[in-house]
């Protein structure tokens, strides 16, 4: 039952949570799977929430897949979607799933003899036929999709739904079935989807497949976790910087990632919610996750340099130099190529909030003029580089 609790942390729905008890409480070996698109190439703590359930499961003895949605991902998840997704190409995909085997290996043991396996949807879905996809279309109605909130906002706007999002969800429910799945794990987010997979598994191979989905990791900024936004933590960032991002975070999100992204005890974590002040409790969260990921003697040297530089006003040792071409002469240009921004209206943003220094001085417009010196530019309390033209 211990077990069962600890799986349990963190969920949003269980569907159902009589059949995971009955079935954990088994001897019964699952076969389950948790479905990654590769939009991106770096596995983010969001991702994490998820892969420390399967680590359990796994050392419970149970065949964990984890499933990279080459395929799905190229025609791009229309779940909170405003607008129809620019589908990535199949190279992108495969560009941006090199290194997810290495990453997720800190969670999952590819190797022994229940060792977890590394799957790709193209293996079954580059198959099908147009007739395949009509038998499989024909479990599903028109009505079931157009409940969806987000295609209800886009009609509603007078927005495109295209043809292809509706084929996602049973494309996504045909990976279940081919994997012949006892369990499906994936966030909040992908309760459709998933449920999708659920009733394939019935009407197909009358076979119940559990679902169950864990409470979505918000950015740092409390909106969703995305590269798009600049507000990831990456399981490959650097201690500093991951320590960093993590002292970065609302105020109100604090008890959130000592939920999600650690393996803090709750008894723990309520004390820690009483100390009066949000920056030790995040001094101590920082450090947990930082440590996770690095090792604790990372995350107790992360710590002593977060204070050494912000407590005693210190610059980091370690500020990286950028050269940028000639024709960046506008500050706003300068902080996305140094990669402290993800976009221009990003950084004209920032420096609007007075959120840019150059050279300790807070840069009140984009029209200062970059020159050929070495200048240092600072975005935020955290984010520093050293900038150069050629």
């Amino acid at each position: 039952m211990d077990k069962i609790e600890e799986i349990l942390r963190g969920v949003g729905e269980v569907f159902t949570r009589a059949e995971l008890e009955a079935v954990l409480a088994s001897k019964k070996r699952l076969r389950i799977y948790y479905g990654v698109d590769p939009s991106g190439s770096q596995i983010h703590l969001g991702h994490a929430v998820i892969l420390s359930k399967l680590q359990i499961l796994q050392e419970l003895g149970h065949k964990i897949i984890f499933l990279i949605g080459d395929f799905t991902g190229m025609i791009g998840d229309p779940t909170d979607r405003n607008a129809v997704r620019q589908p990535l190409t199949r190279e992108q995909v495969l560009e941006n799933a090199k290194t997810y085997k290495k990453q997720v290996a800190k969670f999952l043991d590819f190797t022994g003899k229940n060792a977890a396996e590394i799957r790709f949807n193209s293996e079954w879905n580059d198959r099908l036929t147009f007739r395949n996809i009509i038998e499989l279309s024909g479990k599903f109605t028109v009505q079931q999709f157009l409940e969806r909130d987000m295609f209800e906002k886009r009609m509603g706007e007078g927005k495109p739904i295209g043809l292809h999002e509706f084929l996602y969800p049973l494309i996504q429910g045909n990976d279940a079935v081919e994997l012949d799945a006892d369990m499906q794990v994936g966030g909040t987010d992908q309760t459709f989807n998933m449920l999708q997979g659920r009733n394939l598994m019935r009407s197909m191979k009358n076979k119940t497949q559990m679902v169950i989905t864990y409470q979505l990791l918000v950015g740092s900024d409390g909106r969703k976790m995305g590269k798009s936004f600049n507000n990831v933590i990456n399981l490959e960032d650097k201690p500093n910087d991951m320590f960093g991002k993590t002292m970065a975070i609302n105020d109100d999100l604090i008890k959130q990632y000592f939920v999600l992204a650690t393996r803090v005890e709750m008894q723990e974590i309520d004390e820690i919610m009483k100390l009066p002040n949000p920056r030790d409790q995040k001094l101590i969260l920082a450090e947990e996750i930082t440590a996770l990921y690095h090792g604790k003697a990372a995350g107790e040297k992360a710590k002593e340099a977060f204070v050494s530089q912000f407590s005693k006003g210190e610059l980091p040792s370690d500020i990286p130099l950028k050269i940028l071409s000639p024709d960046i002469v506008k500050v706003s240009d300068a902080i996305v190529a140094a990669g402290l921004a993800s976009s221009k209206s990003d950084a004209r943003r920032l420096i609007e909030q007075g959120g840019v220094r150059l050279n300790g001085k807070v840069v009140a417009d984009d029209k200062i003029i970059l020159t050929d010196k070495e200048q240092l530019l600072q975005v935020g309390k955290r984010k520093f580089a050293k900038v150069k033209t050629k």
